[in-house]
């Protein structure tokens, strides 16, 4: 009986001095980018400016969400881009998650909050969790400040809000 309630003790003690983010989270999260229309440039930098992810939509990339450091959570900035739409640029952020806000009150305690936790990138969800970028046609502009103009492009070229500008020449 006595190799019974020891071993209870030890699995109570493991659960006392361990982290509830750590335990059930992760040090990265996979954030799915998409954009309307597809096929548009992205490139991801960090809170440092260093680029971390350059591609096309659609795709998914993986995020650390902390640096290592103590409350090192991290940021990034999505810069999504296509020639004839306007560039948008949305922030992504590190907020502390619920198993680390009350996990940590049912299982870990003051360790799981101010050592183990604050030191693991597990206890950071990054926000938004999925992109959908929406690019807006930029405006057509004549090569001559003020003057009227015409261009030969091919249709597929021309972004959806213009082309019913566009008329014909025949």
């Amino acid at each position: 009986m006595s190799r019974c309630i020891y071993n209870a003790a030890m699995v109570a003690f493991c659960l006392l001095i361990t982290a509830c983010a750590t335990i059930v989270g992760d040090k990265t999260q996979v954030i799915p980018i998409s954009s309307t229309p597809s096929d548009a440039s992205i490139l991801i930098t960090d809170e440092k400016g260093v680029e971390v992810f350059k591609g096309v939509t659609p795709t998914s990339v993986t995020l650390q969400k902390s640096d290592g450091s103590y409350w090192g959570k991290k940021s990034f900035i999505l810069k999504v881009h296509k020639h004839g739409y306007e560039t948008q640029i949305i922030p992504i952020t590190a907020s502390a998650n619920g198993w680390y806000i009350g996990g940590n009150i049912i299982f870990g305690g003051l360790i799981g909050w101010f050592i183990v936790d604050p030191y693991n990138g597990a206890m950071y969800n990054l926000s938004p969790e999925q992109l959908n970028a929406h690019l807006d046609a930029k405006e057509s502009q004549s090569r001559y400040s003020g003057e009227q103009g015409f261009s030969i492009v091919l249709l597929e070229d021309v972004p959806e809000a213009l082309r019913p500008k566009m008329r014909s020449l025949n």
